[in-house]
């Protein structure tokens, strides 16, 4: 059986690439487009080559649709499609990793899937997906999408509650009137085989249908690591060009991995021994199933106003069977004795050969829904020589959430410096634990003016009310007796007005200045588990002061940005004693961003970045004993930069770095991960109907930490090592 399974994705892959032209034809005349004016009142570099880094246009940041990214006073960085593919990038974690300011962390405290900090602050719950919270615990793909974008910031006004350091928005492909059929096969090192397919169909003059479709058996350089997926992704657009148009999209994905808690620290270190050892059991895994629905309609009563309705609903399904190490020590005999300094880094005199890990088990069974309906209204009008873009709006949603527990005893305790890889012992007994039940509700009403004064200054400014209610039940635990800190229930009401406003000055058509205030909210039950001790108190609050600049140079090919900021939790959740919470906290991240994207010349494209950060906990309870320090997983340096050039009308070249400086694996500082620098390469030949790209990852072997997580004192995963990709795509 566990055969059969094993060759499931690989079978897919192969089915999807070999249907895709028989289901939808290899007919690649296109269609005329007429009337398909997509974007077009924003893209101010129309007519910019399809490989182009530099699309100058982003969805977020405006809640009336895409918007010019000069009229966005905040930054924001977008990948698009050309990006994604010249960096070989198959996973949301591969496309972010290049973000300065951006740090991944990987399974912890009940939370798996993509977990990231943005700016110093979690953006866990701050995943979205056209617009609509994506919440689920999983693993995202790019099979599917056309760009991600980072709006940075928090900009609670926009999307509700979150959102500290900004969020993370994955734009999806969408129809087009121009028949397009791509089928893409990917075989790299260590085991690495992906397929994908992208077609697109005219159905008539004014409607078309995409799908995308993914397989993919991945093992890398790590031991026993491996990752089974597929997926497909379609939408179906009517009214393309026309006042009215009408978009139902679905996404279904199904993962099959092997979870990754990496090492535990020695010596306040991540555990000094070759990056591909893995500490857990071999018949580990993470299962998931996601399903996602979307419907919009957008109708344009005349060229000043528009109306959109959005529905999403999304399914998440996890089974989760998860071992890791959460402690070090000595084994003498079969007793194991924890080493006395676990709290401050493990600090011990003995070698890494006479220390050994305890496993421990983290199995649960997850169940998440959520449904979201967003209606907008877009006008536009002129008060005397001032024109104003109004956007109005409701937003409701709903989500449910239950996360049933379990736990494995008589684990194995194995050898740092030769771990044996091993299964669940036979004599291992599962028990039953906590089955959390939660359901939260959201309404909000908003509205944001962007006003402009005459060419040269807009003013930017928006208000958000939003009603989040949520309650969990606990299945055990439930009378809160001595010892026991799990509620039997918890519930809380929050009322927030979320703010922003801005000031832009553009003197000419390639420069633009702001300056901008945005406010954020995050209740103690927004991530749906349970908080003991804080489901009464007030939400943690956030504020962001930033002032910047964007240039368009060397004829606009160019685009320079540069910022200053700071951003300001307060009424931070601060431990007082055991289940006892208090909002006295305080978090400050003072920074500076500065980035090139687009061309240098005709040939010659480049991406980079730099972000600072200074961050500083500037108070904490006694208890918690983080006043003064850095918070977790916050770099102050990091950087990256990536560059391509077409040698002809054939051959491209290319390649970069990404560098991201010393960080904390958690708030106590006890645990310190080292600077992480990461070069790749990228040779490609590209030709009308096919295309052919090797991608070199990690071409030094270096043993960087891609990941840092708090739990268990610290600990961080490992990158994989030196690998090489070779993708074929033919194009139909």
């Amino acid at each position: 059986m566990q055969k059969q399974f094993t060759r499931k994705p690989l079978a897919a892959a192969i089915v999807m690439v070999l249907a895709s032209p028989v289901v939808f034809g290899a007919d690649p005349t296109p269609v005329p487009a007429a009337g398909e004016t997509t974007l077009s009142d924003v893209e101010v570099r129309a007519g910019r080559p399809q490989d182009d880094y530099n699309k100058g246009v982003s969805s977020v940041g405006g809640k009336g649709g895409p918007t010019a990214v000069r009229d966005i006073p905040q930054s924001v960085t977008v990948i698009n499609r050309a990006q994604l593919d010249a960096q070989g990038a198959a996973s949301l974690s591969d496309a972010l990793r290049t973000v300065p300011g951006i740090t991944l962390g990987a399974a912890e405290g009940g939370q798996i899937g993509n977990n990231i900090n943005l700016r110093g602050f979690t953006a866990r719950t701050d995943i979205y997906l056209d617009g609509f919270r994506d919440r689920g615990q999983y693993y995202r793909d790019t099979f599917y999408l056309d760009s991600v974008e980072v709006l940075k910031g928090p900009s609670s006004m926009l999307f509700g509650r979150g959102s500290t350091g900004g969020v993370i928005n994955q734009v999806s492909k969408q129809p087009t009137l121009t028949n397009k059929n791509e089928v893409s096969v990917t075989v790299g090192t260590d085991g690495y085989y992906r397929a994908t397919a992208d077609t697109n169909h005219a159905l008539s003059d004014t409607s078309a249908l995409r799908i995308e479709l993914m397989g993919q058996e991945v093992s890398t350089t790590r031991d026993v690591m491996e990752n089974k997926d597929y997926g497909m992704a379609s939408s179906l657009r009517f009214g393309i060009g026309t006042p009215t148009e009408l978009t139902f999209s679905a996404l279904v994905q199904h993962n099959r991995d092997m979870p990754d808690y990496g090492f535990l620290a020695v010596n306040g270190h991540p555990l000094d021994v070759d990056k591909d050892k893995y500490y857990a059991l071999t018949d580990d895994r993470t299962i998931q199933d996601v399903a996602s629905l979307g419907a919009r309609v957008e109708h344009k009563f005349s060229p000043t106003q528009t109306l959109r309705n959005q529905t999403q609903y999304s399914q998440y399904k996890t089974d989760v069977r998860e071992t890791y190490p959460n402690s070090v020590g000595t084994l003498s005999g079969s007793t194991f004795t924890p080493l006395p300094t676990a709290s401050t880094g493990n600090y011990t005199n003995l070698p890494l050969n006479q220390l050994y890990l305890r496993l421990a088990s983290h199995d649960r069974v997850i169940e998440d829904e959520s449904l979201y309906n967003q209606t907008d209204l877009t006008s536009k009008f002129d008060i005397g020589a001032v024109k104003h873009t109004v956007v109005t709006g409701l937003e409701i949603g709903r989500d449910d959430y239950e996360n049933q527990t379990y736990a494995r005893n008589n684990l194995p305790i194995i050898s740092i410096s030769d771990p044996a890889y091993l299964s669940t012992p036979s004599n291992s007994v599962t028990t039953t634990g906590n089955l959390a039940k939660t359901q939260a509700t959201s309404i909000a009403a908003y509205v944001n003016d962007t006003v402009e004064l005459d060419k040269q200054w807009k003013l930017v400014g928006g208000v958000r009310r939003d009603r989040y209610k949520a309650d969990i039940t606990n299945s055990i635990n439930r009378n809160n007796t001595a010892g026991n800190t799990t509620l039997a229930s918890a519930d809380q009401t929050i009322y927030y007005t979320s703010l922003r406003a801005g000031v832009l000055y553009q003197p000419t058509d390639t420069q633009s200045y702001y300056i901008s205030y945005g406010t954020s909210f995050n209740p103690s039950l927004e991530q749906l588990t349970l908080t003991t001790g804080q489901q009464n108190l007030d939400p943690e609050k956030n504020r962001s002061y930033e002032i910047g600049g964007k240039w368009d140079v060397l004829g606009g090919g160019l685009s320079l940005t540069s910022a200053l900021f700071q951003i300001e939790k307060t009424n931070a959740r601060s431990q007082v004693s055991t289940g006892v919470y208090t909002i006295d906290g305080d978090v400050r991240v003072n920074g500076i961003e500065l980035g090139a994207t687009g061309r240098l010349t005709s040939k010659w494209q480049v991406v980079a970045g730099y972000t600072y950060l200074d961050a500083e906990i500037v108070q904490a309870s006694t208890l918690d004993g983080t006043q003064g320090k850095v918070p977790a997983n916050t770099p102050r340096n990091s950087a990256m930069l990536w560059t391509t050039y077409n040698l002809s009308g054939q051959w491209e070249t290319g390649g970069g770095v990404t560098y991201m400086s010393n960080r904390y694996a958690s708030n106590t500082n006890v645990v310190s991960v080292g600077d992480y620098m990461h070069w790749d390469a990228t040779v490609a030949y590209h030709r009308p109907k096919y295309d052919l790209r090797l991608n070199l990852l990690n071409l030094t072997d270096r043993r960087d930490f891609v990941a840092a997580i708090p739990s268990d004192g610290g600990r961080a995963v490992p990158s994989a090592g030196r690998t090489a990709l070779m993708t074929a795509t033919y194009k139909f």
